[in-house]
């Protein structure tokens, strides 16, 4: 069973003008609709993933809710949105409201920081019910870029022991380093997207961090529509783990996580 822990979907209508310059000196390869993330889920031969709904201001919390949990089915897990500029209370209606169980935060373009105390204020509330999802590294423009590091990833693990937390990109999009130094080896479960593609880290790198941060630690995810993910399961097979550890890693961990049958 293939599961893809990281793809972003908006309503038909407005996914093209969403998409539109999103990460600053990347484009889409694909058009970020529902349907659209279904042909290339066949195409790749995924069995199920995790679709994102994330509200960069408040207002849009509750449509980006109802919209990401509308799209529920056999083979599409919603996670939906918070915003720090609702109070915890209203952050948690509107999950409960949607039945959404897990979240997907965006700091840099939420324009909030990982280690912002009101966010975790939400992770108290959230307890182990809620599962959450966070980039973290670069992939936005200017002082945002700051919102979410390693180092700050590291506090929150510290901090949550029970809270469900993934962190995208190994820990550090663009910041290896960092995370390599701040995170890998933490107990948080790592996500291997890195667009416009895994192929941009040496392979000798990248078996070497899936080893010593743990396969039983790690999970797979494509950053679908910015890239393919049928080359980002061809690049995991290309590390050549063991059997096990790459089912794992392409679905078996998450299945675990999000109380699936794999």
């Amino acid at each position: 069973m293939i599961i893809d822990a990281h793809t972003h979907v908006w309503p038909e209508k407005i996914a093209a003008k969403a998409l539109a310059g999103r990460v600053p000196g990347m484009e889409a390869r694909f058009d970020g609709t529902v349907p659209g993330l279904k042909r290339s889920m066949e195409a790749a031969g995924i069995d199920h993933c995790v679709a994102f709904g994330i509200a960069d201001h408040a207002r849009h919390v509750e449509r980006a809710n109802e919209f990401i949990s509308s799209q529920r089915s056999d083979w599409l897990t919603p996670f939906g949105t918070v915003h720090l500029d609702l109070s915890v209370e209203e952050n948690m209606e509107i999950l409960q409201r949607h039945g959404i169980k897990g979240v997907k935060l965006h700091p840099l373009f939420q324009r909030f920081a990982l280690d912002d105390r009101r966010l975790w204020a939400l992770f108290d509330a959230f307890g182990s019910d809620i599962a959450v999802i966070a980039h973290v590294g670069f992939g936005g423009e200017g002082s945002a870029n700051e919102n979410s590091t390693p180092q700050m990833l590291a506090e929150v693990v510290r901090n949550f022991p029970k809270l469900r937390l993934m962190a995208c990109h190994f820990g550090g999009f663009r910041r290896l380093d960092d995370a390599e130094k701040y995170v890998v080896g933490l107990p948080v479960v790592l996500e291997t997207s890195w667009p416009p593609g895994l192929s941009e880290i040496p392979t000798e790198r990248l078996r070497a961090l899936v080893h010593r941060h743990g396969p039983d630690r790690m999970i797979f995810g494509s950053d679908w529509p910015m890239v393919d993910p049928a080359d980002e399961i061809e690049a995991i097979r290309r590390l050549e783990l063991h059997p096990d550890d790459e089912a794992a890693i392409l679905g078996g961990n998450l299945a675990r996580i999000l109380g699936m049958q794999s």
